[in-house]
């Protein structure tokens, strides 16, 4: 039995099995990684043993120097690469506020929630809504990976299903308007609406609304 140690807090043991479990049974080690040998030669034993050894030494150094690479490489992802100009702060600042007040402005449904609603399919729950989506019979906003529909541009009266009149404006704005873009519309005062917000008229006063996004088309084409 014989113990190598190169480095503080690791040991590399070599002997019988019987002889590392004794030597292990006294061993107040946290955590202990066995590598057995049927048959080596020990000549070979000795070249592992030392490579094991040396493994040993540097591995302090090794997640040191790791553990600096990653916090690295995790600052450079996380900080600009030049500094910001004040406008694009300003811009961005602009868009965070924008985007905070479209989140709280409605109820925004994922796709398996609007399928739970509609008493859709369970087996493939985002399936319907998506096709919706493709269909430009609904739109939706992606934020944090997901797709969120609105619940305003859902008809109770007809099973959850997408209201007609939506279909119409977002042809009007095809090409036009994303979904944040049109996130941003429907949840903003309207002139033509009287100073209402056109989402909240939707479901009432559906041909007015698309009236409206002719307004808004038309003013930005002569603007």
């Amino acid at each position: 039995m014989s113990v190598v140690n190169e480095h503080p807090g690791v040991s590399t043991l070599v002997g019988t099995p019987q002889e590392v479990r004794n030597r292990l049974s006294h061993s107040h080690a946290q955590c202990v990684l066995v590598v057995a040998f049927e048959h080596m030669k020990p000549v070979h034993l000795d070249a592992v043993t030392e490579a094991f050894a040396n493994m040993a030494s540097m591995l302090g150094v090794f997640v040191e120097h790791r553990d600096r690479e990653a916090l690295e490489r995790l600052a450079d992802l996380l900080v600009p690469r030049t500094p910001p100009s004040p406008r694009l702060l300003r811009e961005t600042a602009m868009l965070v506020c924008a985007r905070n007040a479209v989140l709280e402005s409605g109820d925004w449904l994922t796709a398996a929630e609007v399928a739970q609603l509609a008493g859709l399919s369970t087996r493939n729950p985002s399936a319907q809504p998506n096709k919706w989506k493709k269909q430009g019979q609904i739109f939706a906003i992606h934020h944090g990976g997901v797709d969120y529909f609105p619940g305003y541009g859902l008809d109770r009266d007809a099973g959850f299903r997408p209201l007609k009149c939506l279909a119409k404006v977002i042809e009007v704005f095809d090409g036009k308007k994303d979904g944040w873009g049109l996130a941003y519309w429907f949840r903003s005062d309207n002139g033509f609406l009287s100073g209402k917000r056109p989402q909240d008229s939707l479901a009432t006063e559906p041909e007015r609304v698309i009236s409206a996004a002719r307004d808004e088309v038309q003013e930005v084409a002569h603007g």
